[in-house]
């Protein structure tokens, strides 16, 4: 489905330049990352602890659908996905960050303690295979998050909103640790194969 394919949509940008727009997402991105860290209480972010990744997800997806609808239809459909995936990005980044600082160190067997986060409530199913100081490797054999994005007619859009984070989020959380992934159940594979591993130094000399 195409962003400009929902019914009975429309909101007029007329007079203002996608570079305008573009200049809005990335406010709107600044306030979701000061947001996504704060907490009246605590100032930290409660939402996955009290929603749990999934709904924040589709909250989050349902209320995406019919802005990028409209954003696409003024302002192209490409030139849109492309603001979006540079947004999801920074964000992503940003929040690994405050991940780690959530965590007593980056290394991978603290990133795999906050793995819980994303299969809460069974919205993922893993198939671990490796897990070290050095290398924590696992297949996702079932992802709701898949499954919630199609049944809203947004699969073209889930690699986006969710899968291309993860690379982001690893990046922050600890910039040492690659991500090696050749596959997603997002994209019709029969599930997806995430590799972290540690860089190895580069000896000079």
């Amino acid at each position: 489905m195409g962003f400009a394919s929902v019914p009975g949509f429309r909101l007029s940008y007329a007079g203002c330049g996608l570079d305008a727009v573009q200049s809005r997402f990335r406010t709107t991105q600044a306030v979701a990352v000061m947001t996504a860290r704060t907490d009246t209480e605590s100032g930290r972010d409660e939402l996955n602890a009290r929603l749990g990744v999934l709904n924040r997800r589709e909250v989050e997806a349902r209320i995406l659908k019919p802005l990028l609808a409209a954003l696409g239809a003024e302002f192209g459909e490409e030139r849109v996905r492309q603001v979006v995936r540079e947004t999801i990005v920074d964000i992503a980044r940003a929040q690994g960050h405050q991940l780690q600082l959530e965590m007593p160190d980056n290394g991978l067997p603290s990133f795999e303690k906050t793995m819980v986060n994303w299969t809460r409530d069974g919205a993922l199913e893993i198939q671990p295979l490796k897990s070290t100081a050095e290398e924590f490797h696992f297949n996702v054999t079932r992802c709701r998050y898949a499954e919630m994005y199609r049944s809203l007619g947004m699969e073209d859009l889930g690699h986006t909103l969710s899968c291309q984070r993860d690379f982001a989020l690893i990046e922050g959380f600890n910039e040492d640790v690659a991500l090696e992934r050749t596959q997603t159940i997002m994209q019709g594979a029969s599930h997806c194969d995430f590799r972290y591993r540690l860089r190895q130094p580069i000896e000079l000399g």
